[in-house]
């Protein structure tokens, strides 16, 4: 059984940080909204009230689309030298990097993530991230073309111009960071929503965009829920663009509202993904890998490797040690040094997971650890494994979103990767063994857009991420994914003297 870390006993804690902007940021100025709502974001280690947060809508969303577009026609930004660009990212960078301790205790109080996690792990990928495409704001350069007859064709490569962007609550400030990154260099103006449950860590990034320099108006955060500033930020004529991360169920929501506009749309949705083990693999990289793959950000990760297919003749041994991985994890207090996994969310989640578990006891399958809550106070689940599970149950198809992992067992290496393909999601994949030849071949195989091999959840700026099938379109990262925030215009030039 998973065990709630003794504070009595760790090393000291983290601060608990302070909350400073929790209003609309909006053409360089904070405030509330114009319907004077707020709402309520929690801790939920400790289901308390953080803040109160200044609750958008389609007026707000308005507001901010005007000064994103008045930036974008009339201001500076997308007219600067692109070199400059790139050294105000760099700028807002080192002022994270300077504040780093006070975010990841930020972004730990209203996710629930380990500190250490974010710390560590989200921050410094968050840099990564942003500071990657400072890299390449002066490199976005076209093609020169030869065509037929005496023209001078090249191509230019140009800002599709306001961006509206909506990000999920799992990694709110790494996932600021994948959208901000190539919108800025491109020289685009943002309108961003992030999160209800976590709009903290966005809006002090903005306050911290602004104090490198950065115009305003370039970047506009609007918090509120998806029905109302959501919607508003995907259905108005302003906005050239959106670029979403979350659910399947709303990308068909928003590929409906933007219909009449015909905006360009890139999505990063959900997963269901294989992690595979071979019987030759190194079993214990391979039992360390799929213990991170599952449990990482307390389950809440759309690439999780939650259903491992684990060769036959080792099947039983490596559940053995998946098992006692899990049961040694410790989960508790996210700002405890000790603690390895937080609490999940909010109350929505952590009842969804907790349907999901009982309904795969219902369906058959062995719950061999775990599957209750820890504590009496906080959204904390215990590191769950179900083994004797069956492709078509509801554990195995559909993205539980939680530390939930389900054991299948597989003997022939063709029916694997029609197992592992049968799903409508295709976001990540892992193969484990040592005979390159396999990896290469199923890697080859598997309809995944990320396939690790011998490894799991590893991640680089420079490398393009995103899904094949019901796990999105577009990428996030690497040089493709300045693609969804540029246009391509081609210049023909006749060469003949005037007059002839």
């Amino acid at each position: 059984m998973a065990t709630v870390t003794d504070v009595r006993n760790a090393p000291k804690k983290a601060a608990l940080p302070q909350i400073r902007q929790t209003q609309l940021f909006i053409g360089g100025q904070w405030i509330p909204a114009k319907s004077g709502k707020t709402f309520e974001t929690c801790n939920p280690a400790t289901e308390e009230v953080i803040a109160q947060v200044a609750e958008g809508d389609a007026a707000d969303v308005d507001a901010a689309v005007r000064a994103a577009r008045e930036a974008f026609d009339s201001g500076p930004w997308p007219r600067m030298n692109a070199r400059e660009r790139g050294r105000l990212i760099h700028k807002l960078c080192d002022l994270i990097e300077g504040e780093i301790d006070e975010l990841a205790a930020l972004e730990s109080l209203d996710n629930g993530k380990p500190v250490s996690d974010a710390r560590l792990g989200d921050i410094p990928l968050a840099l990564d991230a942003l500071r990657y495409y400072a890299g390449w704001a002066d490199k976005i350069h076209g093609q020169t073309i030869p065509v037929s007859g005496n023209f001078f064709t090249y191509t230019r490569r140009e800002a599709v111009g306001v961006a509206g962007q909506i990000i999920p609550w799992n990694f709110p400030i790494l996932m600021t960071a994948w959208k901000w990154g190539p919108a800025l260099a491109t020289g685009c103006t943002v309108v961003m929503k992030p999160a209800e449950q976590t709009p903290l860590t966005c809006l002090r990034l903005a306050r911290l965009a602004q104090k490198a320099g950065i115009p305003d108006g370039v970047i506009n955060v609007v918090p509120g829920f998806g029905p109302t500033a959501g919607a508003a930020i995907v259905k108005h004529p302003g906005v050239d663009k959106v670029a979403f991360t979350g659910s399947g169920e709303t990308a068909q929501i928003i590929m409906r509202q933007a219909a009449d506009s015909l905006k360009r749309l890139t999505f990063e949705l959900g997963g269901k993904s294989p992690n595979i083990v071979f019987a030759d693999a190194d079993l214990a990289a391979a039992a360390a890998g799929a213990h991170v793959g599952i449990y990482l950000n307390q389950g809440q990760c759309c690439c999780a490797g939650s259903r491992l297919f684990v060769e036959d003749s080792i099947h039983d041994a490596f559940v053995d040690t998946i098992v006692a991985m899990s049961r040694s994890r410790k989960v508790g207090d996210p700002f405890d040094p000790a603690t390895e996994q937080g609490p999940q969310v909010d109350q929505a989640q952590f009842d969804k997971i907790m349907g999901y578990i009982a309904q795969g006891k219902q369906e058959g399958a062995t719950c061999a650890t775990g599957g209750k809550r820890v504590g009496t106070k906080g959204f904390f689940i215990e590191p769950t494994v179900f083994t004797n599970v069956k492709d078509e149950m509801a554990i195995a198809r559909e993205e539980i979103f939680g530390p939930v992992l389900s054991v299948l067992k597989f003997s022939d290496t063709d029916e694997l990767v029609r197992r592992a393909n049968a799903t409508n999601f295709g976001l990540a994949a892992a193969v484990w063994t040592r005979d390159i030849a396999r990896a290469h071949d199923v890697a080859r195989r598997l309809r995944a857009g990320t396939v690790w091999v011998n490894c799991y959840d590893v991640f680089d700026a420079a490398a393009p991420f995103g899904g094949y099938k019901r796990s999105g379109f577009g990428r996030e990262l690497g040089e493709r994914g300045l693609d969804g925030y540029l246009e391509t215009k081609t210049v023909t030039v006749s060469l003949d003297p005037p007059g002839r």
